[in-house]
């Protein structure tokens, strides 16, 4: 069966205009190449990415934290209504096979850490800095140089995720795995 691939956008819901604009384009690259985006429904690089996406022709969902369809951007066309506040971030990030986060404050760092935990790849622009224990600094992010190269790499580790997932290798970190 071929699915539709979902990849999850997250960043800043007050997005500084550059972040906005990386947003934005992250949005148009992957809808160009045919994946849709998945966010927390809201303003920011969340608003960014799903109307870079639309203007590209692209689909877009939203995991909306509370209990109104009306809270959504402008630019969802499914929005999912939760009512669980930031928990929704866990299902933002469960939904897409990869994740690209464009800039970030601590929701996002929130995001990050339930994608990473749960072995999703998270790309990286212009977001936080990863460190882990025994390993080199930002090891666990993917790097991305632009907008183009985030959506290149995210498609990438997203499909890498479901051949892995196909072939019944687990994505989990490896401390699940023992």
């Amino acid at each position: 069966m071929d699915r539709q691939l979902i990849i999850s956008v997250i960043g800043e819901s007050n997005a500084r205009p550059h972040i906005a604009a990386l947003a934005e384009q992250v949005g148009i690259e992957l809808a160009n190449r045919g994946v849709t985006i998945v966010c927390g429904g809201l303003g920011g690089v969340m608003e960014a990415a799903c109307r870079g996406a639309k203007s590209a022709g692209g689909t877009t969902i939203g995991i909306m934290p509370g209990d109104n369809p009306l809270t959504a951007n402008d630019y969802i066309d499914v929005p999912i209504i939760t009512g669980i506040g930031y928990a929704r971030n866990s299902v933002v990030v469960k939904t897409g096979m990869a994740a690209v986060a464009v800039g970030g404050a601590y929701g996002t760092l929130s995001e990050i850490g339930h994608a990473l935990g749960d072995g999703i790849p998270v790309v990286g622009l212009e977001t936080w800095e990863m460190t882990r224990s025994r390993e080199p600094a930002d090891s666990a992010i993917i790097r991305a140089v632009d907008a183009a190269d985030a959506a290149e790499k995210a498609i990438a580790a997203a499909k890498q995720r479901l051949a892995d997932i196909a072939a019944g290798r687990s994505t989990m970190p490896e401390i699940y795995n023992r």
